[in-house]
């Protein structure tokens, strides 16, 4: 009779082993795929809303919306209605980014991390809120993007949230000499912000907002893409900005691209909040 032959106990355990070392092989590199397949989507996105602005831009004389107010606020309120509509047009969210902070009865989720996108259910006459719950409204946005406020065209003699008066803007979008760096739609945890050079990041990777503080800047800090957040510029291109690079792009037509938050400021690494020390230096 022959004799059957079989794997013995430390066979199967060798095997293993070795796949569960291919495993955490290839994992990072599987990740880094999908995480490439993702910014692209994103990209992808922010193309798509370059056209949108595009096509508002030429109907309107070289002027970007204005907003509802002297403000500039709520610009959203001029896009056409199958832009309003997030629910069903993907390029409002970017493909990392596809959880609403509130929810659809207008409750605020009990966690905010980066991988949130804003939520917003309530329109500019319609502001009754609290700490957890905004006015449920239909005609609402949500989305993971957001736009430069220094874009709007609000009133000559207007001056934009912050202070800064309405001739920082970019009033006439078909004549600005440095349009590749300036920056217009970007991944975001709000629908629009401010910045200004002196104002820094989030303290704490997951903020967005905290009551006082400057947190423009903070809005568009975000480590969704490894490091890199994805922009479109007045030239109508659209590429990677790292995170520290923020600050070195033309938010307003004075920004200090060598601010305090800059190597050319002399920004220190330890001044930067522990959870953006490891990402490169601009």
């Amino acid at each position: 009779m022959s004799k059957r032959s079989g794997f013995t106990l430390i066979e199967l355990l060798v095997v293993i082993a070795i796949i569960a070392l291919l495993m955490a092989i290839l994992m990072p590199a599987l990740q880094r795929v999908k995480e490439q397949a993702r910014q692209i989507g994103c990209a992808a996105n922010l193309r798509q809303w370059n056209l949108v602005f595009n096509h508002y831009i030429n109907d309107n004389e070289g002027k970007f919306y204005s907003g509802t107010n002297d403000l500039g606020y709520w610009w959203l309120h001029q896009l056409e209605h199958k832009q309003q509509d997030w629910k069903s047009n993907k390029t409002w969210f970017c493909p990392t980014a596809q959880s609403p902070i509130w929810d659809e009865k207008g409750v605020r989720k009990q966690s905010l991390h980066i991988f949130d996108s804003w939520g917003i259910y309530m329109t500019p006459d319609s502001r009754t809120y609290n700490s957890t719950t905004y006015t449920m409204n239909p005609n609402g946005f949500a989305g993971s993007y957001g736009l430069n406020g220094y874009m709007l065209s609000i009133p000559i003699k207007g001056s934009f949230e912050g202070g800064l008066p309405s001739s920082e803007g970019y009033r006439d979008i078909y004549n600005v000499p440095y349009a590749g760096d300036v920056p217009v739609f970007l991944d975001a945890l709000r629908f629009d912000f401010w910045p200004q050079a002196n104002q820094g990041p989030a303290m704490n990777e997951y903020e967005f907002w905290v009551s006082g503080a400057q947190y423009n800047m903070a809005r568009v800090c975000i480590n969704r893409h490894r490091g890199f957040t994805n922009s479109s510029f007045l030239d109508w291109s659209v590429r990677r900005v790292g995170l520290k690079e923020l600050w070195k792009l033309k938010w307003h037509r004075s920004f200090n691209v060598n601010g305090p938050w800059t190597k050319a400021g002399s920004v220190q690494p330890s001044d930067w909040p522990e959870w953006l020390r490891r990402f490169k230096e601009y």
